[in-house]
């Protein structure tokens, strides 16, 4: 069966996840009192479904269990952020002692609600220098203004498929790095016919698959707030450069109109119709799982992977790309925090683990160790997303007490941006930064 996981898209759950962690009451300190060496039983609750999926983090605690006979993991998989949340609030017996979530963007709610506990204690007790094991970039949505109640399990990281046959036909040698490569590559690989499309060289639109705003603005590696926590698009040059290069690559493939005709005539994200898979897009947008589904769907083309290209004023900032992943933490909740915690090390630290895992369902490692592990999966197109997830630059989405609203907002001003439906770009940027800060303010009453 396929071992992937796609993301889920900032949209989904951030409502529930709002209000079932607002207005937590008296979470719990966390003391963890409980002593690991002692027979206990965790529950575990995960968001994996997909069998392969199941298989692989079944294996994980099998072999958690084999290093600890004294502890007994029972899994439960398929389990969103609302249904864990509303546990945690409720409490009791049945609630989860360790979860997960594929949603970073509600990990400053997990933090400041107190659901999930701070996990510094742990790593200092038992000598764990997150610093020195998770990249920077994956500690920073893990955390959230000095509260590590979450860490990183396995991540993604988002790249640029392109169609090597498209590429050779329209005469291009390599990859485009830059944004004006890019409008130019664009231009030059899509294939009208009358009034519609045989193929576009790159989607712009911000409703295909993957093409959250957020995922190609990480290029530019903008600032979303200020130290006070305010948010501050309309300030942020990289905002404009954004949006004016989207309005190029627009105009440079028939214009806005056109290119969403074209979109709505695609097949679905996860199926054999998928745009890519059948030639209709050149290059597109994607993460690491991506690859795997190709070769299992045997793509009738020749295709690569790169990293997507950067503003044409930073060419130093190349091989970065957006990234998110799964996130585990300790229940406030639970009684047996000190043995929830050598699961949660295990997972998310053990290297051999975080190999293993991440070569099971295909998805980028998140320790420095098992990035350079030579046990990694050696197929190019997943290396080449290594490579995104080890750059420096690469950025992840900043927690929010507000959870990923900001990010909802933000879409639907992009939608109506593209759409030509924002007359004046700086005045609509500067009311969505009010919206911004009214949510984020009514999320912390």
């Amino acid at each position: 069966m396929p071992r992937w996981r796609i993301p889920l898209r900032a949209p989904v759950a951030l409502a529930a996840a709002g209000v079932l962690l607002a207005g937590c009451a008296n979470p719990s300190t966390g003391s963890a009192e409980d002593d690991p060496a002692e027979p206990v039983t965790l529950k575990f609750w995960h968001g994996w479904s997909a069998p392969g999926e199941v298989e692989a983090i079944n294996d994980s605690i099998a072999r958690f269990e084999k290093l600890h006979p004294n502890i007994e993991v029972r899994a439960t998989g398929n389990v969103s952020d609302a249904t864990t949340n509303q546990a945690l609030r409720a409490g009791g017996d049945e609630a989860p002692d360790v979860v997960s979530s594929f949603t970073t963007n509600n990990v400053g709610q997990y933090c400041d609600s107190g659901m999930w506990v701070d996990l510094d204690p742990f790593m200092r007790k038992t000598g764990l220098d997150k610093e020195k094991v998770f990249p920077r970039s994956l500690l920073d949505y893990t955390s959230h203004q000095g509260n590590q109640c979450a860490l990183p399990l396995l991540a993604d990281a988002f790249g640029m498929y392109y169609n090597k046959d498209a590429f050779e036909e329209a005469g291009i040698s390599r990859p485009p790095r830059t944004m004006s490569e890019l409008v130019a590559a664009a231009k030059k690989l899509t294939v009208r016919s009358g009034d519609s499309y045989k193929r576009v060289g790159f989607m712009p639109n911000f409703r295909l698959y993957q093409n959250s705003p957020d995922r190609l603005f990480a290029q530019w590696g903008p600032a979303y707030f200020d130290e006070e926590g305010h948010a501050r698009l309309a300030e942020e040059p990289a905002t404009y450069d954004f949006f004016e290069t989207a309005r190029k690559l627009r105009d440079a493939q028939g214009g806005y109109d056109a290119l969403e005709r074209f979109r709505t005539s695609f097949g679905d994200e996860m199926s054999n119709q998928n745009a890519f898979l059948t030639g209709k897009l050149a290059m597109h947008l994607d993460g690491e799982w991506r690859g795997l589904m190709l070769e299992e769907a045997g793509a009738g083309f020749d295709w690569g992977v790169a990293p997507l290209p950067v503003p044409d004023d930073r060419p130093e900032t190349y091989g970065r790309g957006f990234l998110t992943g799964t996130v585990v933490g300790i229940a406030h909740s639970s009684k047996h925090q000190n043995a929830a915690w050598e699961l949660v090390r295990f997972l998310t630290a053990d290297t051999d683990q975080v190999v293993a895992f991440a070569n099971a369902i295909h998805n980028v490692p998140s320790t420095y160790a098992a990035l350079k592990s030579p046990e990694l999966d050696a197929d190019p197109a997943f290396r080449t997303f290594l490579g995104i997830a080890r750059n420096k630059y690469s950025r992840a989405l900043p927690p929010s007490t507000n959870g990923g609203m900001y990010i909802v907002q933000l879409q639907d001003f992009a939608y109506s941006q593209e759409a030509g439906e924002v007359p004046d770009l700086r005045k609509g940027l500067r009311r969505l930064d009010e919206l911004i800060d009214a949510d984020t303010l009514q999320s912390q009453n």
